[in-house]
């Protein structure tokens, strides 16, 4: 079987997600191929890059799109909020260059593709059994890739508070119908969503635009050799981190987007008790802010897995207080290392963080309960052991590469025999 990924970009918790499955199946005998818009070089093999057209008539039909999607986001670059996330349009310059490079293949997996697939030259060209593993929420909005509690993607969209905007029929009700009206010309039967936790499932089932497309459970995986307990005694040495202290873990691609809760952590640690005797340390892009007098370490962005796992094994506690998450795979690193993970009850958070045996959770966006979540992991050691044992237990049994790539190509069958 030949199985196509398409995603955007080649870094990103996406793009990891998807490097993770596409090595599964290749492990299963399956012929697996990246398919992306990405330009350097990849980590792995079997990648294929979109080149976009250099002819006369592509040029000038690409920048013409452009120009148009540019023209419909201009409206309200002025009144968008601070602190938001990407807002994406459905459509793309590429157009129908990027079904005509795509390599030939069986089954197509879409992944996370904005600015790269143009809906609607996409749905009403393919016509082979297409899987779409939702990585956030961009694909059943009007533009959003996480709603921040609104609810409007249930129906059309429009007045989009993301956008700034009062009016039903603003840029996010039109891409809202734009996705409609191609999401109908998919072939018959050929489009499967999959969701990666409880949460995004019922998002999506929730949802306008998929409430008559089937969908299945099916959790990331990762290969737990890589990700495995390790010197976490020798890697406090390297980092310089003091014998006396107990360390709190904090990792996100990037650690200034407010969705990734940062900021609670911080107003959490500041009001901890004994804080003295903890050191921070945290993985990401960007530049954390802290105030307070917390003992902090920033080691930037890493890509190695084993050094990541070592830096995992070096943490008492792995915190992740996202305030949405669509799964959230450092989590399942840090379990995978037999680092407790302490979080807020969010997205798909707790499908791995189950209270009192791999983890604590808060409300989400409750400071204080994070704080007093923090606090009972780091003064009962013996919790924090057996914890530590089943985070790992739960890992190899749940959520295992090869299991997560036995259940794709399960997929991948049932839909090629229907």
């Amino acid at each position: 079987m030949k199985v196509t990924h398409v995603n955007t970009l080649l870094d990103g918790g996406a793009a990891r997600a998807v490097e993770r499955l596409h090595d599964g199946l290749l492990q299963l005998g399956c012929t697996s191929l990246v398919y992306t818009l990405a330009e350097g070089r990849a980590e792995y093999g079997n990648v294929f890059r979109f080149r976009a057209s250099r002819s006369l008539l592509s040029r000038i039909k690409g920048r013409m799109r452009g120009n148009e999607i540019e023209r419909a986001f201009a409206a309200y670059r002025g009144g968008r909020p601070e602190g938001l996330e990407l807002f994406s349009d459905d459509r793309s310059v590429y157009c129908h260059d990027v079904v005509q490079q795509m390599p030939p293949c069986d089954v197509v997996n879409l992944h996370w593709i904005s600015g790269f697939i143009d809906y609607t030259t996409f749905f009403s060209a393919v016509r082979k059994p297409v899987v779409w593993t939702m990585h956030d929420m961009h694909a059943f909005t009007g533009g959003c890739h996480y709603n921040l509690q609104c609810e409007r993607f249930r129906e059309a969209c429009g007045a989009c508070p993301q956008l700034g905007s009062s009016q039903a029929d603003d840029l996010s009700h039109g891409v809202w119908k734009r996705k409609r009206d191609a999401l109908s010309s998919a072939a018959p039967g050929m489009l499967h969503v999959v969701a990666t936790s409880q949460w995004m499932r019922r998002q999506v089932e929730e949802s306008s635009l998929f409430a008559d497309v089937p969908v299945s459970l099916i959790p990331l995986g990762l290969d737990t050799e890589s990700f495995s307990p390790r010197d976490g005694q020798g890697m406090r040495s390297a980092l310089g981190i003091p014998d006396n202290v107990q360390v709190i873990l904090f990792a996100a691609d990037s650690v200034t987007n407010r969705r990734k809760g940062f900021d609670e952590l911080v107003q959490a640690l500041n009001s901890l008790n004994g804080k003295d005797k903890v050191f921070l340390l945290t993985i990401g892009g960007g530049t954390p802010v802290l105030d307070g007098g917390i003992r902090h370490l920033h080691v930037g962005h890493l890509k190695n897995d084993r050094i990541m796992s070592a830096i995992y094994s070096a943490a008492d506690i792995f915190v992740i207080p996202s305030l949405q998450e669509a799964f959230g795979q450092t989590a399942l690193e840090a379990m995978a290392c037999g680092t407790p993970v302490v979080g807020f009850d969010a997205g798909g958070i707790p499908d791995m963080v189950r209270p009192g045996v791999t983890g604590l959770l808060a409300p989400a966006g409750d400071v204080v309960a994070l704080r007093e979540c923090i606090e009972r992991v780091l003064r009962e050691p013996g919790e924090r052991r057996f914890m530590a044992m089943q985070c790992r237990q739960v890992v190899e049994n749940e959520f295992g590469l090869r299991l997560q790539a036995e259940r794709y190509l399960d997929l991948y069958k049932s839909m090629l025999s229907g």
